[in-house]
């Protein structure tokens, strides 16, 4: 089977580990190995593969972003991946409002050409940023606004699709001599309309009463729309068919007008199940969404994104539309003075920016929900269901009482607008009662649902998670039409098979697993967030994919957005390290050289931990594994080289501008670039002429006169390099009422040992570190931090690695931002008057946020723009090592460079971190200050 699928596929297919692992799951509790995974470019290229499948009698498993929660996207056979390649919008024509699309398209991609014209497309799942329209086809995707702008199915007007047995077909509404004309066509094409319209013959009256129009009817297949009141639409019929009858080749779909003004409307309820009464009196106001969230979700977030909630133990998101300015505003408040008592509170936002901040609550509850707020796993299974928004009150009230019986929680959000709403629950999926249970779980609230009227699926599709409760909702008769129309298109049962029709059980082939004790055993950071398990630290990452976003802001993932690799975004990197657990496909543990390659990339920039809504530290767990990699090993150079850089600082310190003299000669830089794994593209830094703990060795040792007592934290990058950063912290923090003190030893936070894996090294720096810094931190000195990457490890990563260290805790309580300190003190400045753009450095984005420093520079007169820029793409040690320069580069071009270049001349560009003035002075014409020095200029003038 191999060798033929590779003669039929040269250069398109893969069957090595490392892809085959990246393949094993989507975004469901499901794992499945694959056979080999398929990354057609081209329409011939899905044709081809769809021809060697056959040819080889393998079933075909269609993926678009890998974001299905109910398994669809991940089966034993050749996984056929559209969203690499096989991408974008084709045609788009404003005045017939439709666009015609290539099945790999990112969601938010077509949103963004269509907006233009004041046009959008309806269905807007919460992961728009990386969904394609294949996978919403798949799966009949809905999303907020399906309340006003329908199902996938209601936008769908024509298909492009190719048969198991390569027939290509255009499909869509079909009159009923066109289907008589069809049906008496020779092959393929004229037996599936023959077949087809037999099959609405035989069951007019089973499709017309048990097959509702009800919108979010979702499980099973789609066969209203077969009707032939309803136009015998065989592409709205496909929709929601999960890729067990055809593979979607092009879409032609319906686009929505913008409304010319909006507003949100946020309501406070006392609880879920009062929001949920409240939805029949909400509906008739005609919204364009009907979201809710509550308080329990809303408890996961960090303090400062749930800002601007009114008070409620659950809120719903009404989203309004009007012709008129102010008409919307009106409408808003209209409705809630009807909803009068009902309310515990209201606000109206008509600012966008703060309706976003608002929407990411909602948006990100499928990555928040995976850990409940006692810290316990959750996990999907029921995150789906639906029922007519009448009977939703009455339905959760029934769910609510059978987790009590269960013993479950979960948090609950979803839309409410459409009685769909989305839960997970704190199953026990790691022991054989405990999936017991699951089943047992799954199985009676599957009657709950059927007993409401609803579907098991209200968007998600049914995936194995829900197909084998199918008979729990519909009668054998349907259940046989189903059987008997993917016969239609795949008699042999090779389209994603044990999906809807003779569907495997919903408790088999689970993903989730204990880590054995090989693994546990001898972790060295102590995982404080996991409960000191590496394993579960690996279980963090559910798929939902929020690292493939390549549209929108944040930090996460730079490599990923560089090269647009799963194995280099961070769930790709995740799942890897799950498998590596797993020990099936990837069988040499800490060795595995497949890890090793997708863990390179990893600018261990900490994105993914503020920016992944479950808050994945692939870092962390980079860290983790090149220590156990490369234990009793010999490293790689760069690692002596860049990771033992504070004492090479050390010792260029005695001769700095000999140092610098052999860095500026051609050969001798070339050879210790080469000998030390450095890229030979980079210009190395030049050594300061004395490190400012020697020129200020005036300040060590304690506090003296008056003024808070602060230690200035002499990092290697600002001490050896730069200097000047420290001597204007000093003056800008003396002036502030501060008595500052560098510490009496020599002192390293240890982060370029962590980051190249010799956690062994760091523990005992960061040992010495703690004994130098006791006394200070027990006589009631705050730290000052000038260096954002060593700050961050401070307030983050110190505790993985010293856990329970009294001295550890205290630090990391009481180091401070420049920018926090400055902020709390009394100190004034004559306003600079200047503009200004920010690059925040990575690990501030992620751990110590920047809010502090926004404020004090709008203090003293910088206006000031903070750039949603993303990495810098240096990170540190990363972008000076071999082979990483032109990642590193690409990483920078993303948004970084291209906004420093488009700025005035005379705007000042600002960033704390060493790293990012060193790649923004190397890769552009232009220079950028730490704030600290900018600081001290207000200061002077004063």
């Amino acid at each position: 089977m191999r060798e033929l699928l590779e003669q039929r596929l040269p250069g398109l297919i893969a069957f090595d580990p490392g892809t085959l692992a990246l393949y094993t799951t989507d975004a469901s509790n499901y794992r499945h190995a694959p056979l080999a995974v398929v990354l057609p470019r081209t329409e011939a290229d899905v044709v081809a593969a769809v021809a060697a499948c056959r040819e080889a009698g393998v079933p075909l498993i269609a993926r678009g972003g890998g974001t299905s929660i109910a398994g669809n996207s991940c089966g034993p056979g050749v996984v056929l991946d559209t969203s690499r390649h096989l991408s974008g919008v084709r045609e788009l024509d404003p005045v017939a409002r439709t666009a015609v699309v290539a099945p790999g398209t990112v969601l938010d991609d077509l949103q963004a050409l269509a907006a233009p014209h004041g046009l959008r497309y309806g269905p807007d799942p919460s992961t728009h940023s990386r969904c394609t329209i294949g996978g919403m086809i798949g799966n009949n995707a809905c999303g907020s606004h399906s309340v006003a702008w329908g199902r996938t199915a209601d936008t769908v007007r024509e298909l492009d699709v190719l048969l198991y047995d390569g027939t290509r077909l255009t499909v869509g509404p079909t009159s009923v001599s066109e289907v008589d004309r069809r049906a008496a066509l020779p092959g393929t094409e004229g037996r599936v309309y023959s077949e087809l319209r037999a099959l609405v013959r035989d069951n007019l009256q089973v499709l017309r009463t048990e097959l509702s129009t009800w919108p979010r009817r979702v499980s099973g297949y789609g066969l209203e729309h077969l009707l032939p009141e309803n136009g015998f639409d065989l592409a709205k019929a496909l929709v929601g068919s999960e890729g067990t009858c055809v593979t979607v080749l092009q879409a032609r779909l319906e686009l929505a007008e913008l409304p010319k003004h909006k507003v949100l409307a946020v309501l406070g309820f006392g609880s879920d199940v009062e929001a949920a009464d409240a939805v029949p009196r909400i509906l008739p106001w005609s919204p364009l969404t009907v979201e809710g969230v509550d308080a329990e979700l809303v408890a996961l977030l960090p303090g400062p994104r749930a800002e601007g909630l009114p008070p409620g133990g659950a809120w719903l998101f009404v989203e309004l539309a009007g012709d008129e300015p102010g008409e919307a505003d009106e409408r808003a408040r209209r409705l809630a003075a009807e909803l009068g008592d009902r309310l515990t509170g209201q606000v109206v936002l008509t600012d966008p920016a703060a309706q976003r901040r608002l929407w990411r609550i909602r948006e990100e509850g499928a990555g928040l929900a995976t850990r409940l707020a006692d810290g316990s796993e959750a996990w999907p299974g029921w995150e789906d269901a639906a029922v007519p928004p009448e009977r939703l009150g009455s339905y959760l009230r029934g769910f609510k009482e059978l987790m009590r019986e269960y013993g479950r929680q979960s948090v609950v959000y979803g839309h409410y607008g459409e009685g769909c709403l989305h839960m997970r629950l704190d199953f026990d999926l790691l022991s054989e009662p405990g999936v017991a249970g699951f089943r047992s779980f799954l199985e009676r609230a599957a009657d709950l649902v059927a007993a409401h009227g609803g579907s098991l699926s209200g968007e998600h599709g049914d995936g194995q998670a829900r197909s084998a409760l199918l008979p729990r909702m519909y009668s054998p008769e349907v259940l046989a039409m189903f059987a008997r129309f993917k016969a239609i298109f795949d008699p042999d049962g090779r389209m994603n098979p044990g999906i809807l029709v003779d569907p495997r059980p919903v408790d088999e082939d689970l993903r989730v697993r204990r880590a054995p004790a090989a693994f546990e055993s001898v972790t060295f950071l102590g995982y404080p967030e996991d409960h000191g398990s590496f394993g579960e630290a690996m279980r963090r990452c559910v798929g939902v994919g929020k690292c493939r976003n390549t549209s929108g802001g944040g930090v996460m993932c730079p490599s990923y957005r560089a090269t647009r690799e799963e194995k280099h975004s961070t769930r790709g990197r995740a799942h890897l390290l799950a498998e590596m657990i797993n020990g099936e496909l990837i069988t040499d543990g800490w060795r595995s050289a497949e890890v090793h390659e997708a863990l390179d990339l990893c600018l261990s920039c900490k994105g993914c931990l503020s920016d992944c809504p479950v808050d994945v530290d692939m870092a962390t767990y980079k860290s983790e594994f090149l220590y156990q990699h490369y234990r009793g090993r010999v490293r790689p150079a760069s690692h002596y080289s860049m990771g033992w850089l504070p004492l090479w600082l050390r010792f260029s310190a005695l001769a700095p501008r000999a140092a610098n003299a052999m860095l500026r000669r051609r050969g001798p830089a070339a050879m210790m670039k080469r000998i030390g794994g450095l890229a030979p593209e980079r210009d190395l830094p030049s050594f300061a002429r004395k490190p400012f703990t020697r020129a200020r060795a005036d300040l060590r040792g304690a506090a003296r006169g008056e003024g808070r007592p602060v230690v200035l934290w002499p990092d290697s990058f600002n001490n050896h390099f730069t200097p000047d950063v420290l001597a204007a912290a000093t003056e800008v923090l003396t002036a502030a009422g501060y008595a500052v003190v560098l510490p009496h030893k020599a002192v390293c936070c240890g982060l370029t040992w962590v980051s190249t894996g010799q956690l062994g090294v760091a523990k005992k720096v960061l040992q010495h570190t703690m004994s130098v810094l006791k006394p200070y931190l027990e006589a009631g000195y705050d730290v000052a931090g000038l260096e954002p990457s060593c700050t961050a490890l401070f307030r983050g990563d110190l505790a993985a690695l010293l856990p329970g260290d009294p001295t550890a805790e205290l630090l990391a309580s009481r180091i401070r931002t420049f920018a926090e300190l400055v902020e709390d003190s009394p100190l004034e400045l004559r306003p600079l008057d200047v503009d200004a753009i920010t690059q925040v450095h990575c690990h501030q984005h992620a751990v110590l946020g920047f809010g502090p420093d926004e404020r004090v520079m709008a203090g003293a007169g910088i206006r000031n723009s903070t750039l949603d820029s993303g990495c810098c793409g240096l990170a540190g040690n990363f972008g000076f090592e071999r082979g990483h320069y032109e990642v590193s580069v690409a990483c920078a071009e993303d948004r970084l460079l291209p906004a420093v270049r488009a700025a005035a001349p005379d705007t000042v560009v600002i960033s704390d971190g060493f790293s990012c003035r060193t790649q923004i002075d190397q890769e552009s014409d232009r220079s950028a200050v730490h704030l600290a020095e900018l600081l001290r200029d207000a200061l002077r003038r004063s």
